[in-house]
């Protein structure tokens, strides 16, 4: 157990990835709890734009994305110069890769908008370190509508099923040609971590065999 303290006192960074509804969040909250680890959210119930850019994205598409982008920005900074583990619950590769190029293809933000997002996102991973672990909640979009719909969030009512599609094949494409460090996928259609001990179990074994090298 030393040797296991001695090793995580020199992890900065986890984070966990995943479409809408995958369940980041209590994942997040979880291993936050298990390991004793400082979780940073996804900035949503505060953020300013999210429910007027589910009424108009076109309208807000820009404005909902630089903030993502400034917000979580902020926490990699925060986490660079903290002294504790932190887990963060989405990653700003995830605003880059995912959700900025689809409202583009969409329509939904101009070239002009995306070139100039693409550039701060640009300038501003240069000054920021990828994740010690990336872990991907891989789900179907049944499993993301399940759980969209249990947690009733009035502003996700409008999310459209080509909306979610999109996302996922993103999604996969990003977590597929990823190599910016360890990557750990978990099959969030067939395990389910917050009612199973032991599917919880499961991935702490994972999670300490990619970090600690345990086999």
């Amino acid at each position: 157990m030393a040797e296991l303290g001695a090793t995580s006192r020199k992890l900065k960074h986890i984070a966990v990835s995943g479409n809408i509804g995958a369940g980041k969040t209590t994942l997040s909250e979880m291993l936050g709890k298990h390991y004793k680890w400082e979780v940073e959210y996804e900035d949503a119930n505060t953020n300013p734009y999210l429910s007027d850019f589910y009424e108009d994205m076109q309208r807000w598409s820009f404005n909902l994305q630089v903030y993502f982008l400034n917000s979580r920005f902020q926490q990699l900074l925060d986490i660079r110069n903290g002294d504790k583990v932190v887990i963060q619950d989405r990653t700003i590769y995830e605003d880059a890769n995912i959700f900025a190029p689809n409202l583009h293809e969409m329509g939904l933000m101009s070239k002009r908008d995306f070139d100039n997002y693409s550039t701060l996102f640009d300038v501003m991973t240069s000054q920021v370190e990828p994740p010690d672990l990336l872990i991907y909640l891989k789900a179907s979009i049944p499993k993301l509508v399940e759980h969209i719909q249990k947690r009733g969030r009035d502003y996700e009512g409008s999310i459209s099923l080509d909306y979610l599609k999109r996302l996922n094949e993103k999604y996969n494409n990003w977590i597929d040609n990823y190599s910016e460090g360890n990557l750990l996928i978990i099959d969030a259609d067939n395990t389910d971590f917050k009612q199973s001990k032991e599917d919880f179990g499961n991935i702490i074994e994972q999670i300490d065999a990619k970090l600690f090298g345990l086999f």
